[in-house]
């Protein structure tokens, strides 16, 4: 199975960051991760492509699918590994 993309908006310790970190690792994800922390510019781009100002904001692909808790409840409904790889 190929993996997509993964890239997650984050800052470094955030624990909803370090939760998402953990469950991409569980499952073995490969994912760019971009610390805005600190870096307003970073921080607006993030706003702009999720619509949303929390961290961690997690992309699949194109698609953002929010954060920590929004990726959790993919996962617990069996819908992230689809969203994950291509079969």
């Amino acid at each position: 199975m190929k993996q997509r993309p993964v890239l997650m908006y984050a800052t470094r310790f955030c624990p909803y960051c370090l939760r998402a970190r953990m469950l991409l690792k569980r499952k073995g994800v490969e994912y760019e991760e971009i610390n805005v922390g600190g870096d307003a510019a970073l921080w607006e781009e993030m706003e702009r492509l999720s619509q949303r100002d929390t961290v961690p904001q997690i992309f699949i692909g194109d698609l953002s699918i929010g954060g920590y808790d929004d990726m959790a409840a993919l996962d617990r409904s069996g819908k992230l590994d689809a969203l994950l790889f291509e079969s």
